[in-house]
């Protein structure tokens, strides 16, 4: 990591590890990973949603484990795994998760799906059987104003079937 001044703006030399690929980037100290992802990197999968922490639009994968990375600074994640929704196929093939999803309607305008697919493919990591109950708390963050949640929950029990069967 390498500090450098540039025209009033502090700026950071740091090497992120995005869907399985690293990047060094110059990177302003005041840009949160939602920016980064976004604007630098041109990973737009990743929502701008309320930048409150509050909607879980901009949820990614950090470790694993779900992160709201309009509340993150990259400087935070500096050599951690960060997993976005465009690291979630193996090529052309789908991740189960995206294809029950597809198959289901469990997206309608689709803004939040991305954020709701990354915080169930974590939950499927850790607990590969989930309850109902266990899926709604996983999600518990993400908000969507179309769907009423429940093609959203059949579409996690199906990927689940699939993927430990």
């Amino acid at each position: 990591m390498r500090r450098e001044i540039d025209r009033e703006v502090e700026r950071l030399v740091l090497t992120l590890d995005v869907n399985g690929e690293k990047s060094e980037l110059l990177v302003p100290v005041h840009k949160t990973l939602l920016e980064v992802l976004r604007e630098d990197m041109q990973l737009t999968g990743t929502k701008h949603g309320c930048e409150l922490g509050e909607c879980g639009t901009c949820t990614v994968l950090v470790d694993g484990k779900p992160e709201l990375s309009c509340l993150l600074l990259p400087i935070q994640i500096h050599g951690r795994a960060i997993t976005t929704v465009e690291g979630m196929a193996s090529g052309s093939e789908l991740h189960p998760l995206q294809q029950a999803f597809a198959e289901l309607g469990a997206a309608q305008c689709g803004y939040c799906t991305p954020g709701i697919l990354l915080a169930s493919k974590s939950l499927l990591e850790d607990n590969p059987r989930p309850t109902r109950d266990e899926i709604r708390e996983a999600l518990a963050g993400n908000l969507c104003r179309c769907t009423g949640y429940t093609k959203i929950l059949q579409a996690v029990e199906l990927a689940s079937g699939r993927m430990h069967d």
